[in-house]
C-alpha cells in the first residue's frame, strides 16, 4: 500500500509539473524544483488523509508552504502565470 501511494504520489505531482510547464514555460531546473514542491505537498496531503483527527490550520500551512516554495522558484511574471493556473 505504501508503496502504491509513492508511486501515485510521484506521478500526480508529475502530471501537474507538466500542466504547470506548458502553462508557465519554465526551465529544466524550475521544473525539477516545481516537481519537488509538488511531490512534498501531495505527499503532506496524502499524509493528513490518514489522519483521523487533523489539526486546524494544518491544511492552511501545506497549501502556503507550497505557495512561498513556488513564489521562491518562479520569476515574478511566472508567479502570476502560476497564480491563474486552474487548480483542480
Amino acid at each position: 500500500m505504501a508503496q502504491t501511494s509513492i508511486i501515485t504520489v510521484n506521478e500526480k505531482a508529475s502530471e501537474i509539473t507538466e500542466k504547470l510547464r506548458k502553462f508557465i514555460k519554465f526551465d529544466n531546473e524550475q521544473e525539477d524544483q516545481v516537481y519537488t514542491a509538488y511531490k512534498e505537498y501531495m505527499q503532506a496531503t496524502l499524509d493528513l488523509k490518514n489522519v483521523t483527527n487533523v489539526e486546524e490550520g494544518v491544511r492552511e500551512k501545506i497549501n502556503a508552504l507550497l505557495e512561498d516554495k513556488m513564489q521562491a522558484i518562479l520569476s515574478e511574471e511566472q508567479y502570476l502565470r502560476y497564480k491563474e493556473f486552474p487548480k483542480e
